[in-house]
């Protein structure tokens, strides 16, 4: 006789009539007080506490449907459980001991054994009972284990979640006592001044950082009290609120929106949109207002990109635009504060905004006094790209191969522009070296594109400079033109191959030199812009490049694979994440090819109209059968490179191999024509022909040469039918699946 199922099983709650009672539960409430965090570390760290916490109270059985809340601003951080399991449930397992022979002599009397075996337990010797198992009768018991209160569980399971939040940098930081600095405190991202937490309006306690657990939290720094005592979740933001602290960074999100749409209506502009920028400030502030500034309408005269990007990522101030779109001489800056009184902030942010637009002036001014863009090429030899990889000189040199190896064509933009796009690469790092980005940045490229139209360069250079690190985001633009695309596209092959070629990979959040940004932006630019590109020919441009300007780098011969793979890794995101693909169906696409990436594009629209027809899902899983038999058959038989007609036996492979055939055909006329639709199509109705052969027919027939020659027309068929996609990725609940 097998084993009993043994295991834990929960106790049944108590009952009243015929109705369970419901265990207590309880809302569990923490804030983690502490000096101002990096605004951009926040929510990252919300998002890592909540996975912190929910899997240990979980596994603990607290934990069972209700949701972990977690949210933060720049000097605390808060999580709220609505309803908390007061206990965990008990448990009981079976146990088993020695045989039953070793447990009771033979008038039935425990031994010393089983008395043994019963103290061990916790249980008395009457409560054992004996269990049949393969070896024998064996004696048993079950084990009772309470459930711990979940104040308990919290005093372990907070302290252990915080320590491991995974902050970009953390330190230990010394608490003082009063025999000196303590040892032992966990890393954390800053000082912890004060915790909160709270069950059912109870003080858990436990210390972190040295600091022991309260009811007690703070307000603003300089506008509410720094003693507040909090009963609930409730009570808790109510009373941060009246001493202004926003705890939600979504309703502090709104209220800068709110305030910023009024000023601007009331002057009559448009806020310059900027989602990034109003997510910073609002994790900036914890009570954050609205100023309006101004600043000299002189300052009009540089260009709106450098002007914007001052305000933006220097000073976090919001640009304002008339309505016809020129940028107007003010400025939205958010305060932590209720309102500026007397005009003190206001006056301070204008001042401070004044000097850095006097020194970008300057630098536009000195930049095109001391030489032109051009004239800065041969000092880009000094600029360090990457240590194995040399100078910036270098990259340009290569950039400049690729782009004219690119064989690049699309239907909506006239074909390229040669010289400009030479003209382009040549000058598209020349700004690096220029006062201006080496004080903001952020603009390079972009003051690269103003100096040359500046300077009299084309605008088609210009604009190709300009554009050629887009995109830099999942929602940034593509470059305008051919010649900024070939540019671009020359500019993040080269950072792919080469930093592959020195073992620059990408590994975990590790990725110093944006490749997975550049081989997403390779993707997108080619099919945003309907480039025809070979991603094959593309990356051998790179290797060539590469071999030419550093002949002492050894590529490995697995390179253009890994690059490969790599790419299609971005390829596989963008159609699921941004098109909306399902994941079968990207994977199904990608077997049969992703050289191209706009046949590629073409293929998985065709297979994602075709696979809800009726024919589609039962092929798609008489494929994966398919696949299955070849892979198990691949090792132990010697399959022929085509079947032979001469050597079938059964009508129903006769008639597949005819189907196959003839939908080949069709599908291959069409496939030139890349109409892939009709293609699959005409392949799908060969299905009623695929299973009458699986009905009817033995694949691995006893004789050898008949086994062999029905493995042929499974692979031929396979082979003939994957140029388009590979059915057998396709998941189908709707599938039938053949007989084995």
């Amino acid at each position: 006789m097998s084993r009993r199922q043994v295991g834990p099983t929960s106790i049944r709650p108590l009952v009243r009539g015929s109705r369970p009672v419901p265990p207590p539960r309880a809302e569990f409430l923490l804030e983690v007080g502490c000096e101002e965090i990096p605004a951009w570390m926040i929510e990252p760290a919300c998002r890592e506490l909540k996975a912190l916490l929910e899997k240990p109270l979980r596994d603990s059985g607290l934990l069972e449907t209700s949701p972990i809340e977690v949210f933060g601003g720049p000097r605390r951080l808060t999580a709220v459980i609505p309803a908390l399991l007061r206990k965990q449930p008990d448990v009981t397992k079976e146990v088993t001991g020695p045989s039953k022979a070793a447990a009771f002599d033979a008038q039935g009397n425990p031994t010393r054994a089983a008395a043994g075996f019963a103290a061990g337990k916790g249980v008395a010797v009457k409560d054992l009972y004996t269990v049949q198992l393969p070896k024998g009768e064996f004696i048993a018991a079950r084990q009772l284990t309470k459930g711990r209160a979940a104040e308990a569980v919290l005093a372990d399971v907070i302290p252990a979640a915080l320590a491991q939040i995974p902050w970009p940098k953390t330190m230990r930081w010394p608490v003082l006592t009063k025999e000196g600095p303590a040892q032992g405190n966990p890393r954390f991202i800053r000082p912890v001044r004060w915790l909160v937490a709270l069950l059912a309006g109870k003080v858990v306690p436990f210390e972190f950082g040295g600091v022991k657990t309260a009811n007690r939290t703070v307000g603003h720094r300089t506008l509410g009290k720094r003693d507040i005592t909090v009963k609930n979740a409730a009570d808790y933001n109510k009373k941060l609120r009246s001493n202004f602290v926003l705890v939600s960074p979504a309703e502090r999100a709104r209220k800068i929106s709110d305030e910023i749409a009024a000023i601007a209506a009331k002057r009559n502009l448009r806020v310059h949109e900027d989602a990034d920028l109003l997510d910073r400030v609002a994790y900036l502030n914890e009570y954050p207002g609205v100023i309006l500034g101004s600043f000299d309408p002189a300052f009009l005269a540089l260009p709106s990109e450098i002007l914007i990007t001052v305000m933006r990522d220097h000073q976090k101030y919001f640009a304002l635009e008339e309505k016809r779109g020129a940028l107007a001489p003010h400025f939205l800056a958010v305060i932590n504060s209720d309102r500026d009184r007397a005009g003190k902030m206001r006056a301070g942010h204008e001042r401070v905004l004044r000097a850095r637009f006097a020194d970008a002036q300057f630098f536009w001014e000195s930049d095109q006094v001391k030489c032109r863009l051009a004239d800065n090429l041969p000092k880009l030899d000094a600029v360090t790209y990457e240590a194995s990889l040399g100078s910036y000189g270098l990259k340009v040199r290569r950039m400049r191969r690729i782009a004219a190896a690119l064989d690049l064509s699309s239907a909506d933009s006239a074909a390229p522009d040669r010289p400009s796009i030479d003209r382009a690469a040549s000058l598209a790092k020349c700004d690096l070296v220029t006062e201006m980005v080496r004080e903001f940045t952020e603009l390079q490229g972009v003051v690269g594109g103003l100096y040359a139209r500046s300077q009299g360069e084309s605008a088609v250079v210009a604009d190709a400079i300009y554009d050629h690190y887009l995109p830099a985001g999942l929602d940034d633009d593509v470059p305008r033109t051919l010649t900024g695309c070939a540019v671009a596209l020359a500019d993040k092959l080269d950072a792919l191959v080469a930093c592959f070629a020195v073992g620059k990979i990408p590994s975990g959040s590790s990725d110093p030199f944006a490749l997975r940004r550049a081989a997403l932006g390779i993707v997108r630019i080619v099919l945003d812009r309907r480039i025809t590109l070979s991603l094959r020919a593309a990356v051998q441009a790179g290797r060539e490049a590469l071999a030419e300007s550093n002949p002492t780098i050894t590529q490995a011969d697995g390179l253009n694979q890994q690059l490969a793979d790599f790419i299609a890794d971005r390829v596989r995101f963008y159609f699921t994440d941004r098109r909306g693909y399902a994941l079968d169906e990207v994977r199904a696409s990608l077997a049969a090819g992703s050289d191209d990436l706009l046949d590629l594009a073409d293929r998985l629209d065709a297979l994602r109209r075709i696979r809800r027809t009726e024919n589609f899902p039962p092929l798609a899983a008489a494929f994966k059968r398919i696949r299955n038999i070849l892979e198990k058959s691949a090792a132990a038989e010697s399959i022929p490179e085509r079947p032979d007609p001469a050597t079938f036996v059964a009508d129903e492979e006769r008639d597949l191999h005819v189907a196959a055939e003839k939908a080949a055909r069709s599908a291959s006329s069409l496939k030139q024509e890349r109409k892939y639709a009709q293609a699959l199509e005409h392949i799908a109705a060969i299905r009623p022909t695929v299973d009458r052969f699986f009905d009817k027919v033995m694949v691995m027939a006893e004789d050898r040469a008949v086994r062999a020659n029905r493995l042929a027309l499974l692979r031929n068929l396979l082979r003939e039918f994957s140029t388009i996609a590979d059915f057998s990725e396709i998941q189908s609940d709707q599938a039938s699946r053949p007989k084995t």
